[in-house]
Formats: C-alpha cells, structure tokens, sequence
C-alpha cells in the first residue's frame, strides 16, 4: 500500500472539514427564509414576482438539498478521521492523494475508483 497522510497534513485536513462543516450549517440557517410557501396574495404580489418568488424558492430548496448531502459526506470523513480511516480509499484501499484531498476533503475514493 501507498503511504498515508502525516499527522500535520492529517490535522490540516480535518480542520477543513470543520470549517466547511460549519459554513454549510451557517449557510443553510440563512437560506431558510426563502424555502418558505410562496404568498398566494395576488394583491401584494403580481403574477411574474410571484412565479419569479417560487422559482427563487425550488433554487434555495436545491441548494438547501446540496448543503445536507454535502454535510453528510463531511459527517463521514470526520467519523473516519476519528476511526483512523480516513485518506485511505474506500473502494480499494489505496491511499488518497493528499492534493486530492486539499481539492475535496470529502473524498472517500481515490481517483482511480472514483472515475
């Protein structure tokens, strides 16, 4: 097997992970307004504000959507971080190249099996 992370670059890394982790967090608790019902008023809002208002409201619901998987994949990494398996592929069991890593700390598959 290929060798694995330093602790440095180790400890790097994780650090990445938290501070992805909790601008996702702070991203999805300021993006909550706009997942709300669309007013039905046709009085405060004209037909296009409205449509333009709920096409606003499934573009925040798709982003909202992408930061849960996103926080997902980093809960992931940092259970592997704590069970000393993270940068080792998880499809192969390879060693994920650290550059890799930097681009994505969530990566579980290197880039051979992630093709």
């Amino acid at each position: 097997m290929a060798e694995g992370l330093s602790s440095s670059q180790l400890k790097s890394l994780k650090q990445l992970l938290l501070d992805r982790q909790a601008e996702l967090k702070a991203r999805d608790k300021d993006g909550a307004s706009w997942r709300g019902p669309v007013e039905l008023d046709q009085q405060s809002v004209g037909r296009l504000s409205r449509m333009d208002a709920m096409q606003q409201q499934e573009m925040a619901q798709a982003e909202a959507r992408r930061r849960t998987s996103d926080l997902a994949r980093i809960e992931i990494a940092l259970n592997r971080v704590d069970e000393g398996e993270y940068g080792w592929c998880a499809e192969c069991g390879e060693a994920i190249a650290y550059k890799r890593l930097e681009i994505d700390p969530a990566a579980h598959l290197c880039i051979g099996c992630a093709r």
